[in-house]
């Protein structure tokens, strides 16, 4: 599995996390990856300088690449990028928007010149709409597309504390790049892809929009708790909180007979359903606060787990550091060492490529792909 996509060739003009975020997986299934930066580097580089100088992200992002340093504005170089290009099996860019058009290396142009490339252009907003020219970073595709309306707690909305935008559409592009692979495997032919952040966002808010337009019903802000699932959320022990999922009608009933080992509450018509649970979670929390509130977290996990209740813990990073669900592959990076990393899904023991210095491939590939 981890060797894939060997043999494929994907040239790509990529910055921060949308687009990197994609090719990683390519990457990471054998797809050599030719990184094309500006001569300082991408943005993604300079974030921090946590890792022999280089940004965590850029590290996290860009293993088993090769970096060029090429400037799109001198002819020579444009016309090395356009040889790449030419040879290459997928094409992935996220400059600003119309950026790669004017330099002749927008997708639809690109897969007419080329009609077996696999073209994709990563942009905030759909290119036919009014938005197209739109500036979209993570967090303001977030605010945007609604995301930031129903995360946060009643009085604040919040964005989602990690970079979900960018992470979603890099995995959307990932999946319709190979998805159209499959495709060219039966027609012979390429794809130009068009990969919007927003679209991403407002499909995972899909569930919040119908319910606004069909039952007139806006997602409240529910702070770790569920705006639609009642009890979900944390509940505070003697010595700290815990985080308890009740969804269905079974373990309703034996979260009040096993875990609060109240029976009757289960019959509460303010608590008969899901809907009514919703609907009064004041008053339910009032009737399990007292419970929770006498037993320490070992004790609650111990009757949630009793009674086949699911929870989970706050982790804190320093938890999550030494998380016992944690798996790691160790990453080489640029000063020789090397550093492990979460593990990706899906990925079995694999030994990942390195983190490539700044233009580490510039002279062999400027070699390789010579007019």
């Amino acid at each position: 599995m981890e060797r894939a996509l060997e043999g494929l060739l994907v040239v790509a003009i990529e910055q921060a996390v949308a687009a990197p975020a994609c090719t990683v997986r390519l990457a990471d299934a054998d797809a050599r990856v030719i990184k094309i930066e500006r001569a300082e580097g991408e943005t993604a580089r300079h974030y921090d300088q946590a890792i022999a100088g280089t940004s965590t992200a850029f590290v996290w992002l860009n293993r088993g690449k090769e970096s060029v340093v090429l400037d799109l504005r001198d002819a020579a170089d444009l016309a090395l990028v356009r040889r790449m290009v030419a040879r290459a099996n997928v094409f992935v860019q996220n400059l600003a928007p119309g950026a790669t058009a004017r330099l002749g290396l927008g997708a639809p142009d690109l897969v007419e010149r080329h009609p077996g490339l696999i073209a994709v252009d990563i942009v905030g907003y759909g290119q036919d709409t009014e938005y197209r020219a739109m500036r979209a970073y993570d967090l303001l595709v977030q605010a945007e597309s609604g995301i930031c309306a129903v995360t946060g707690t009643p009085e604040t909305p919040s964005k989602v504390g990690v970079s979900m935008a960018d992470l979603a559409t890099g995995m959307n592009a990932h999946a319709a790049i190979l998805e159209a692979l499959i495709a060219r495997g039966q027609s012979g032919r390429g794809r130009a892809i068009e990969v919007a952040m927003f679209d991403g966002m407002a499909d995972f808010m899909t569930m919040a929009l119908l319910q606004y337009e069909h039952l007139g019903r806006e997602a409240a802000r529910c702070g770790l708790s569920h705006a639609a699932i009642y009890p979900y959320g944390p509940v505070a022990c003697r010595d700290g909180e815990v985080v308890v999922a009740v969804q269905n009608p079974g373990e309703w009933t034996r979260f009040c007979t096993g875990v609060l080992q109240r029976p009757g509450l289960g019959d509460d018509p303010r608590f008969a359903s899901q809907v009514a649970r919703v609907a009064n979670r004041l008053a339910l929390d009032a009737e399990m606060a007292p419970v929770f509130a006498l037993m320490s977290r070992d004790e609650a996990v111990a009757r949630l787990e009793a009674n086949q209740i699911a929870w989970a813990r706050l982790t804190s990073l320093p938890a999550l550091s030494a998380h016992p669900a944690l798996r790691r592959i160790e990453v080489p990076v640029p000063d020789g060492r090397t550093i492990p990393v979460p593990r990706p899904a899906a990925r079995g023991d694999f030994r990942p490529g390195p983190v490539p210095a700044l233009g580490a491939q510039t002279a062999l590939i400027r070699a390789e792909f010579a007019a």
